[in-house]
């Protein structure tokens, strides 16, 4: 029999222990991360709205990761995605739409698109070989002309011979040969990406060597702030920031260099009350940041310091909990809190948040700047508590110290004993308890509560499993 209590966890907070029956296959060696981080060349894909860019990158990719809707401007910022052609790995570098005569939020856009033609490695400019070549296009050509990066011209929804025919025109934008391909069809383009290989360096203008950086997943409901604390780290407008909330769609990778070393930031779209309630590319949205945050280490939980904590923040705070990844509570728009403001957060916190009692807290401003920078201590201390393990013969010193002075409760007549415990892993810190009875809900909370206190685990959850020994005779029966 074995009882699993995740601490911090989605069953902390009613006492419930739900069955765990793979502990006798865990491997209770730490594991490995993976390859060191290689740089490789960026591929951007670049183009006036809906004409597939989205789509393309998909196909490139080989998995839907970009979303796509069939409406103009679903993209908005630059997002990278990994891809492998022909045993060669590459970025793909996806983006908003190009409008010369951009105003507003689409003028944000269109600065994004101007970014990666400065950063990328090779460039694909998508067309629509149905529309033909417009304003637009030959404004964008006209730019690209002028650059030194290589230029790669592709006619989208070329999806039969008819349109073939269309796409000569092209050659009139000055950038060589157009290549016809059907990306939702997936018509050419494996002819394209031979090109593309050809067209990319083996190594990046621009890149970094050696150990990957940590990655930090940046979540909260829409319009908290994640977009304008990227741009505040980085020193640059890398998020397309907007008075409008849902402005960020995809997860939006950053590397940003703080505190002497190179972090990767995810900026993710802000999630609504309930997944059921989005649609289109909202739904695909939230998809997209569960992964995030699963594909993170370490999350930053944004939240609106001037307003009550909502619904949608501990929905958030669950997704990341049930991902085991430490966290940073980051209590965004602290320039706008008062005196009685403050008061009232501390009582939503002890009511909401007590779940998380071990998460780090940093009050901040995304938009003055204020004490963004102790962000990096609060990120360095969850991510060493999530990583740390505990020397058996030590652990098992300390547990036989606490369970003398404070004795598990007796249950049916008999007093349970812990025989033996391990650290079952790390990323979050995983514990065994070997026992002769079941222990109480409250006296697990106690060890977790002594533990902590003990070994220090500020930052991250830590998780403690307990495995009840049968009784011989049980078979027999």
């Amino acid at each position: 029999m074995t009882d699993s209590f995740d601490i911090g966890g989605p069953i902390a907070g009613d006492g419930t222990w739900s069955e765990e029956s793979d502990w006798e296959l865990l491997d209770f060696e730490d594991g490995e991360e993976g390859e060191g981080h290689v740089a490789v060349p960026t591929l951007a894909i670049v183009g006036r709205p809906n004409v597939g860019k989205s789509t393309l990158v998909n196909r490139i990719i080989g998995r839907r990761e970009a979303v796509v809707q069939d409406i103009p401007g679903v993209t908005r910022d630059r997002v990278s995605y990994e891809a492998n052609w022909a045993g060669r790995r590459f970025m793909v570098q996806d983006t908003g739409g190009w409008e010369p005569d951009a105003k507003g939020l689409q003028q944000s856009v269109a600065r994004q698109a101007e970014l990666a033609m400065q950063t990328a490695d090779a460039i694909v400019l998508v067309v629509d070989a149905v529309v033909g070549a417009t304003a637009t296009d030959e404004a964008v050509a006209k730019v690209l002309r002028r650059s030194k990066t290589p230029v790669l011209l592709v006619a989208n929804k070329v999806d039969d011979e008819r349109t073939e025919s269309e796409v000569a025109a092209l050659w009139s934008l000055g950038l060589g040969q157009p290549y016809s391909v059907s990306s939702i069809h997936g018509r050419g383009t494996g002819d394209l990406l031979d090109e593309v290989l050809k067209a990319l360096p083996e190594t990046p203008r621009e890149g970094t060597g050696g150990q990957g950086p940590r990655r930090v997943s940046l979540v909260g409901k829409p319009n908290v702030g994640k977009s304008s604390l990227i741009n505040k780290l980085s020193g640059s407008e890398r998020s397309v920031v907007h008075d409008v909330a849902g402005t960020t769609v995809d997860p939006v990778d950053s590397l940003v260099e703080l505190g002497g070393k190179v972090w990767r930031f995810v900026d993710t779209a802000g999630l609504r009350k309930k997944v059921s309630h989005a649609s289109g590319h909202e739904f695909y949205a939230s998809l997209r940041t569960k992964g995030a945050i699963e594909a993170s280490e370490v999350s930053i939980l944004l939240i609106d310091a001037s307003q009550p904590i909502t619904e949608q923040d501990l929905r958030v705070l669950s997704m990341v909990s049930d991902a085991g990844r430490a966290l940073v509570l980051a209590f965004n728009k602290w320039d706008l809190v008062d005196e009685d403001r403050r008061y009232m957060l501390e009582k939503e916190i002890d009511r909401d948040l007590v779940r998380v009692p071990w998460a780090q807290r940093v009050n901040i401003s995304a938009h003055t700047g204020r004490a963004v920078q102790k962000l990096v201590p609060a990120l360095e201390t969850a991510l060493e508590s999530w990583d740390k393990r505990i020397p058996t013969g030590r652990l098992n010193t300390w547990l036989k110290e606490v369970v003398a002075a404070t004795p598990p409760p007796m249950r049916g007549g008999r007093l349970p004993r812990i025989m033996f415990a391990t650290q079952a892993g790390t990323r979050p810190p995983t514990f065994v308890l070997f026992t002769t009875g079941f222990l109480e809900a409250g006296y697990r909370r106690f060890l977790e509560r002594r533990l902590r206190e003990e070994f220090n685990f500020d930052g991250s959850p830590v998780r403690i499993s307990v495995r009840v020994r049968e009784k011989r005779d049980r078979g027999k029966r």
